[in-house]
């Protein structure tokens, strides 16, 4: 079940990479920085794609949760989707799922790929046999799901409503209590499942869209669909990602010994500053989260605080990719309080060096350790691959290769027979081994194209 989930997580990120651009434009289309029919255009253009977020799921997760990213499991997936929404309508028309019918058919729609594809038929049969099978049995499952949505679906949206109110009710504690989750569940990969519920199902807000009455749920969906009261599940992570996170790299810096300075700011700097203009956080997390999990847990902590802060101080502020500078410049306008996120920016940036800076010393934790990295100088493409290659066990070891932003996916033969070290000369960041089959080699935004890399040698 575990690896289960995480391959959720992973497929979640084929849908989640399309919403910056569908943020942007929406941003673009609210008449301040442009009017007229460009506005009109990039509003029409950014709703289109919000509005259709369950059949995106749907297409990105099937396509993620497919052996090798077939497109069959994509259009299996936007099949599936397209049919389950049609029955459980037919049968409740008032009924909705959100982005959950996409996540559902997603991952039936993939499983289904990758049992399937290769599927035999007799002779007569033949033209539907393999991939062609897939969005056949997709669209039965289908039917089967919709049915059953229809008539018990509502059930599960009470408990989704009364969650809701549950969290809400909570105020700035729930806030609290989401912003340390998020972090925990990092090191599993799990986070993004967590994310999907707030940003995209939690709460409600009605607006009128070309005559007709339309609901966006989710705290980033009603943010950049004008809810004044959206943003209080992402606020927060400014201050931690634009003002923390850096100032915790500066912390590392001056705990560093005089003599290896140089060579950890020049890493130091890289990820403070990606953290800093993008909001892309695991590079430099995964520097700490094993070698100092104490240091993690504070991470948590202080970014639940920084979560309830900034709903305290009534600031509304969403983002469509991350909480980076990129973001914050795009949307400031379209928040409100957004300016306040500077000062509680500074505070938190304060917090998070002073508490790294004594936690270091107090607990004696070399971050860095003093003897020179196995470098591959001037190694082409083709020789680095043929390195991780060898690193994770061999071609033999290799079952089947994925990525999401940050991290390369590994399913194994045998975990075990993956050299850590190995992979951290090579510039992982971290080593995550959830079962015995499963690997994560976190390596900031190059994971996808190395993982691109080692398909084209291995073939998985």
């Amino acid at each position: 079940m575990f690896n289960f989930l995480q391959r959720i997580g992973k497929a979640l990120m084929t849908p989640i990479a399309v919403l910056p651009i569908a943020a942007l434009l929406l941003r673009l289309g609210f008449g301040d920085v442009f009017d007229g029919d460009v506005a009109k255009i990039a509003k029409l253009a950014g709703e289109s794609i919000f509005s259709n977020l369950d059949l995106l799921f749907g297409i990105g997760i099937a396509y993620g949760f497919a052996k090798n990213n077939d497109g069959t499991a994509a259009l299996s997936g936007a099949v599936g989707v397209l049919v389950a929404k049609a029955v459980y309508l037919g049968i409740d028309e008032n009924l909705k799922m959100g982005v959950f019918i996409g996540i559902i058919m997603g991952v039936i729609a993939g499983t289904l790929y990758n049992k399937f594809h290769e599927i035999k038929l007799p002779e007569f049969l033949g033209f539907f046999g393999g991939k062609r099978f897939v969005p056949i049995i997709t669209t039965l499952s289908a039917i089967v799901v919709g049915v059953f949505a229809g008539y018990f679906w509502h059930f599960v949206g009470n408990a989704i409503d009364g969650f809701s109110h549950f969290i809400i009710d909570l105020g700035a504690f729930g806030t609290f209590l989401f912003g340390v989750l998020n972090r925990l569940l990092i090191p599993l990969g799990l986070h993004h499942i967590l994310n999907s519920v707030f940003w995209f199902q939690l709460g409600e807000y009605s607006y009128v869209k070309d005559g007709v009455v339309t609901v966006a749920n989710g705290d980033l969906h009603r943010f950049f669909a004008g809810d004044k009261s959206a943003g209080f599940y992402m606020s927060g992570f400014y201050a931690v990602m634009m003002f923390g996170l850096p100032s915790m790299a500066l912390a590392m810096y001056m705990r560093t010994p005089k003599e290896s300075r140089k060579k950890v700011g020049v890493l130091l700097g890289g990820v403070a500053f990606t953290a800093f203009l993008t909001g892309i956080t695991e590079p430099l997390e995964f520097m700490f989260i094993f070698v100092a999990p104490v240091l993690f847990v504070v991470h948590a902590l202080l970014t639940g605080l920084a979560l309830a802060s900034a709903q305290l101080l009534d600031i509304h502020m969403g983002f469509g990719f991350s909480a980076g500078l990129i973001d914050y410049l795009i949307n400031y306008k379209l928040g409100q309080n957004s300016i306040l996120i500077i000062p509680l920016g500074l505070v938190f940036g304060l917090l998070y060096f002073f508490v790294t800076y004594f936690i270091l010393g107090i607990f004696k934790i070399n971050l860095f350790k003093e003897e020179e990295e196995q470098a591959i100088v001037g190694a082409n493409s083709c020789s680095l691959t043929d390195e991780f290659i060898k690193a994770l066990g061999g071609a033999e070891n290799i079952v089947e290769t994925s990525a999401c932003i940050t991290r390369l996916r590994m399913h194994l033969k045998d975990s075990s027979l993956v050299d850590d070290d190995m992979l951290k000369n090579l510039g992982a960041s971290g080593v995550i081994r959830p079962d015995k089959n499963s690997l994560q080699v976190v390596l900031g935004t190059k994971a996808e194209s190395i993982a691109g890399d080692i398909k084209s040698i291995v073939g998985v």
